[in-house]
This record gives C-alpha cells, sequence and structure tokens, in this order.
C-alpha cells in the first residue's frame, strides 16, 4: 500500500542543483526536515565540473570549497593565431567526491533513492507510488522542455585518460582551437589531474545537439596521441549538450516546466546564456535559499522566478552575441570570435564567464575590427530581436 511522507522541504532531483541546495540547507538549517528526491545511484551523475575563481562569490565560497578535487594557478588557451596563459585560479569538482560530501551532510532518510512521476505546488507522487507532502518543493530535475527557447549547443564529449608515461602538463587548457574545424566551432579541453590522469574533451559549438558518440572517441585519441599521451585504460566518460542561448519566451520555458512550481538549475533557465554552464547560477541560488526563512512553496517560486527572470533579462548582451557566433558566422570560422576575444584583458574575461560584464566591458567587446561580417552581424541581431 502506498505511503505517505510528511516535511518541510521536497527537492526533486539530485543533480548539481538540487544536491546544493540541499547541502547548504543542511549547512545553515539542520533543524530543516526535507527531503532530496534522486532516482541515480549517485547524487550528481558522473560529471567534471569546473568554474574560475571569478565565477564564485567571496560571500558564497563556504559552499563551493569543500566540493573542490582538483585547482591550478591559471590557464591556457590556444588558437591559429594566438595563444596566451591567464592567471585566473581554475578549479574542478568530480562527482565522486560531490556525492560524498552531499550524502554525508544529509540525515538518515532524508534521501529518497526514487524517481518522481508528479511534481505539483504541495505533493510530489514517486514511482513506488509513495506520495511526499510538503511545504516548499524544488524541482530541479534538469532542463525539461526548452522547445519555446531559440538555442544552439556547446556539445561534448569527455573522457579521464590513464596514461601510461606522465604527461608534463601543469595547467589545464581551456579552449585549444587549433584542431580541425568541424561541425561549429570546435576545440579540445583538458584538465591535468594527476601525472598520469588526464581529462580531455572534445567539444562543439553546433546548431544541434547531436552527438557521434563513436567519432568523438575517436577523435580525443588521436588529439591524446598527438601530444605523446598513451593511453592505458578510461576510468570516466561523460557526455552532453548544453544549451546556448539566442532568445525566445522565457515565460514560456518557466510555465512549460510547471505553474508555478519553483524550479532550479536548468529546469530555472539559470546557466550563462554562452557557455551553457549552470554551476555558478547553482551556487548563488542555494546560498540564497539557505539565507531564508520561508521556505513554502510560493515564497520559493517568488524566489527562484525572480532569480531566473532577473537572470534573463540582465544577460541579453550574451544572447546577442551567441546571435552572432550562430547566425553571423560560418560554422567553420566561428573560432574568430573567440580568438579575437581571448586577445582581451584577464579581468573582463573573468567577469564575462561570471555572467557580469561592465558596461565598459560591452563596448569593448564590441569595438574594433568585427571577427563577422558587419552585414551579416546586423541580420543576426535583427532575427535574434525579431
Amino acid at each position: 500500500m502506498a505511503g505517505q511522507i510528511d516535511c518541510d522541504l521536497a527537492i526533486v532531483g539530485g543533480g548539481l542543483a538540487g544536491g546544493l541546495i540541499a547541502l547548504a540547507l543542511r549547512r545553515k538549517r539542520p533543524d530543516l526536515d526535507l527531503r532530496l528526491i534522486e532516482a541515480s545511484p549517485q547524487i550528481g551523475g558522473d560529471h567534471v565540473w569546473s568554474f574560475f575563481d571569478r565565477d564564485v562569490a567571496k560571500e558564497d565560497r563556504w559552499l563551493a570549497a569543500p566540493l573542490v578535487s582538483y585547482g591550478w594557478r591559471g590557464y591556457e588557451v590556444a588558437f591559429p593565431a594566438h595563444a596566451r596563459t591567464l592567471p585566473t585560479s581554475y578549479y574542478s569538482i568530480e562527482s565522486e567526491r560531490f556525492d560524498r560530501v552531499v550524502r554525508a551532510s544529509l540525515a538518515p532518510g532524508q534521501l529518497i533513492a526514487q524517481k518522481a512521476l508528479a511534481v505539483g505546488t504541495t505533493a510530489v507522487v514517486l514511482a513506488d507510488g509513495d506520495r511526499i507532502e510538503a511545504k516548499g518543493i524544488i524541482d530541479a530535475r534538469g532542463p525539461g522542455d526548452m522547445s519555446s527557447l531559440d538555442l544552439g549547443w556547446q556539445k561534448f564529449v569527455g573522457r579521464e585518460l590513464l596514461l601510461s608515461q606522465p604527461h608534463e602538463v601543469t595547467r589545464p587548457t581551456i579552449m585549444d582551437a587549433t584542431v580541425e574545424q568541424i561541425d561549429g566551432y570546435r576545440f579540445v579541453y583538458s584538465l591535468p589531474f594527476t601525472a598520469t590522469r588526464m581529462f580531455v574533451e572534445d567539444t562543439y559549438y553546433s546548431d544541434t545537439p547531436t552527438i557521434d558518440r563513436d567519432v568523438l572517441v575517436d577523435r580525443i585519441q588521436d588529439y591524446a596521441l598527438g601530444r605523446g599521451w598513451v593511453t592505458e585504460a578510461v576510468s570516466r566518460e561523460e557526455s552532453g549538450a548544453l544549451p546556448v542561448a539566442i532568445g525566445g519566451d522565457f515565460d514560456a520555458f518557466w510555465r512549460a516546466g510547471g505553474v508555478r512550481v519553483p524550479k532550479a538549475g536548468l529546469r530555472a533557465g539559470l546557466f550563462h546564456p554562452t557557455t551553457g554552464y549552470s554551476l555558478p547560477d547553482a551556487i548563488r541560488l542555494a546560498a540564497r535559499i539557505a539565507t531564508v526563512s520561508d521556505l513554502s512553496t510560493p515564497a520559493l517560486y517568488d524566489l527562484t522566478y525572480g532569480m531566473a527572470s532577473g537572470a534573463w533579462a540582465d544577460r541579453a548582451f550574451y544572447r546577442t552575441l551567441d546571435a552572432m557566433l550562430f547566425r553571423a558566422a560560418e560554422p567553420e570560422e566561428r573560432y574568430r570570435i573567440l580568438e579575437r576575444f581571448y586577445r582581451l584583458g584577464p579581468g573582463l574575461i573573468g567577469r564575462f564567464y561570471a555572467g557580469r560584464s561592465s558596461v565598459m566591458d560591452k563596448a569593448r567587446i564590441l569595438t574594433g575590427k568585427p571577427p563577422v561580417p558587419v552585414g551579416r552581424a546586423i541580420a543576426a541581431i535583427r532575427r535574434q530581436h525579431a
């Protein structure tokens, strides 16, 4: 017979956003009776999340710091006509560590290993028929229906390679665009975890989210061999397609995810429009939720919708850049936009990735010789606004 569980707060989805909210509340509100609902065996799935030092505000670092697996002082980029080392610190979080830290913070019975079949404003119905009645509910189950948004895609396959010999690489390479340009803007991303462990990701700014996994795996292997990295085994593989926002109806997107239901993560539209990364927004939201006293569904809806809609309005500039990237540049020439961008100052680059570009930053990005034809850029912007 189906049962009922009563609690203060139900967080539906134990991915990055849901796990961070649970962790933040357990640290700041240990008296709260919460449930984290996740059907997968590991909280956070199987991922590597990375972020720049500026992406997380100083007042929120208490939440991110225990999760960090690796950190580096500086990173590199490489393009056909330009290579550079930047001094900004860079950090990575492995899902195994994320799972361990979040799981350890939860009290017995607070993690429910079930799939949610239905999520409303007062209740969650689980796959086994049980029902959770909660004063507050947050839906953090991934992207949901994005059909009302105009999107490009950052798609990738990443593999953690166990090498037969030390690689001698000391910094991450965030973008190596010296590789052949295929299916849009292509670059390879590599993280030196240890002397014999290298995470390599083949990434594309593409018009479609379609991934040919076998082809990308072969390209990763070719890239590694070209750098003298001989692979003995592969300890991790992940793939995905992150949304790159060009435009669309944001309110229609929110309604499609549930009327008056609070949301988090990609389901809330909380991601950087140009990179698709959601970790900085997920930390901001989790830290904010941990400070409020009213965790009822109506209050949480106002909070999450307010943050998400405010971010969407504030980030129109990035969507304009995305329109030029996807609509004004030929796919094989898109790298020129990023090549030009990476000639700018480190502070400007850091604020861009954090989604906090100043008026002067925006003016600097748009001034100078454009890397795309002016007529096509104007046409792309007009189409975006239309």
